[in-house]
């Protein structure tokens, strides 16, 4: 996809030698359907069935604030929510969903090469923001208590692979490790993930 080869050009000026950055060079349009297992969630980027037992909303789900509300308030979190703003998913992340986001912090942003954060923020680059923003939400709501491990389909589209250390419970989505799960939204839950989640090779 030609969104993805402009992901992959942004990221290449700042870095030559991330072999993972390469793997933003190519997209097919993946069918949700494939290459998932053991999925938590449900597979298609609606809200899912309300008697899945793998996407209950949680009890203690915070009726003040939407996914993008809280975001816009953690100090964590205030690169991500200049990006959704650019990726015009304000609307997106605030509507009922539910919905759970893997959000990178600051410093996850501040770790990608010189230069690719302001370049993905421009106008022009819009469509590449909303493809690496969407490939980390996940549709449904899943406490780090209800994550499983195995493939599960992003709204963007294509999977993410997640892993859970069974001495430590400790969450990794792709190469990114969860550093604080379950901030509780009235319309799903964020979990903060030290590293930008970039799309892989397909």
């Amino acid at each position: 996809m030609k969104r993805i080869n402009g992901i992959s050009k942004i990221v290449l000026v700042g870095l030559v030698s991330l072999s993972s950055v390469a793997a933003l060079s190519a997209c097919s349009q993946n069918t949700p359907e494939a290459n998932v297992s053991q999925s938590p969630v449900a597979e298609a980027p609606e809200a899912p069935p309300a008697n899945s037992p793998a996407v209950t909303a949680s009890p203690d789900a915070a009726a003040s604030g939407t996914i993008v509300e809280l975001a816009s308030t953690n100090d964590s979190f205030k690169t991500f929510t200049k990006a959704v703003e650019a990726a015009d998913l304000t609307e997106t992340l605030s509507a009922q969903g539910p919905y759970t986001v893997f959000a990178p912090t600051d410093a996850a942003f501040e770790a990608l090469p010189d230069g690719v954060v302001d370049n993905l923020l421009k106008p022009e680059n819009k469509d590449q923001l909303v493809q690496l923003l969407t490939y980390h939400v996940v549709p449904g709501e899943v406490t780090s208590s209800q994550i499983k491990p195995g493939e599960v389909v992003t709204v963007e589209g294509t999977p993410v692979n997640i892993q859970v250390d069974s001495a430590s419970s400790a969450v990794k989505v792709n190469d990114a490790t969860v550093t604080q799960p379950d901030i509780e939204a009235s319309n799903g839950v964020i979990h903060a993930v030290d590293k930008v989640i970039l799309p892989p090779q397909t």
